[in-house]
């Protein structure tokens, strides 16, 4: 048994992780624990304080109890608003406070671009376009060439996670670019974990979405590896990336 845990901001399509941990089809046991979230959390200042120290320690102790062999803070822009080095402070601290193996979304990106080969990716999010370009200055620290970036407007996480497959595709497409090895859609108020291998089938690329990567990134640091292709191209790729 391999026991995950995830620190999620509020709820909104929180329920992707059983039905991740359904298809996954192993021994392996996903656990999320939820931190506060403003009321309206779609400013760049409101993002940073979700992801505050403070915020992060508070769940982990619930996360140690379950037996959790890692924890990944479940946000993408929670961590990217802080730029790499911010974020790699974030996840220090929270590797501190939970004494155990720490990422986040936001560097869970950046490693499944490298796992699937992807040199130049798209970014379709529901986020203003200053937000959503800071997430491509992240990524472009980390070594990847954003192609394009497609903002669809700050919404509410409510308003995302209520978005069905029509809209989900509708935004990878209005984001995916020719040049675009894949299409990376990094909010984790979506619900994308049922619609992975459609959309790649649509698109004709593989496709990164926020609950996907988080759920892959806390395998690689439990240096565990499952073939679930129902999780899209992610999760067919071998070996995994060793950083």
């Amino acid at each position: 048994m391999t026991a995950l845990g995830f620190l999620h901001p509020g709820h909104a399509a929180e329920d992707d992780y059983p039905r991740i941990e359904q298809l996954l089809g192993s021994d392996i046991r996903l656990t999320v624990v939820h931190t506060d979230l403003d009321e309206d959390p779609r400013s760049v200042e409101a993002l940073r304080a979700m992801g505050s120290a403070q915020r992060l320690a508070a769940g982990v102790e619930e996360l140690r109890l379950s037996g959790a062999e890692a924890v990944v803070w479940a946000s993408a822009s929670g961590s990217f608003v802080h730029g790499v080095q911010g974020a790699h402070e974030q996840v220090r601290g929270l590797a501190m406070a939970a004494g155990l193996p720490a990422s986040s979304t936001a560097f869970a990106f950046a490693h499944a671009v490298r796992e699937i080969g992807a040199d130049r990716v798209a970014i379709g999010a529901a986020l203003s376009d200053d937000v959503a370009g800071l997430f491509a200055e992240f990524l472009r620290e980390t070594g990847t060439e954003v192609v394009a970036v497609h903002g669809s407007g700050a919404v509410t996480p409510a308003e995302v996670a209520g978005r069905d497959y029509g809209r989900v595709l509708a935004l990878a497409r209005e984001a995916d670019h020719p040049d675009a090895d894949a299409v990376l859609l990094p909010d984790t108020a979506l619900h994308t974990a049922a619609h992975l291998t459609a959309l790649e089938k649509d698109l004709a690329k593989p496709v990164l979405t926020a609950h996907q990567v988080t759920v892959w990134e806390a395998l690689r640091l439990t240096d565990r590896r499952v073939n679930a292709p129902d999780l899209g191209t992610l999760f067919t790729r071998e070996p995994i990336v060793q950083v």
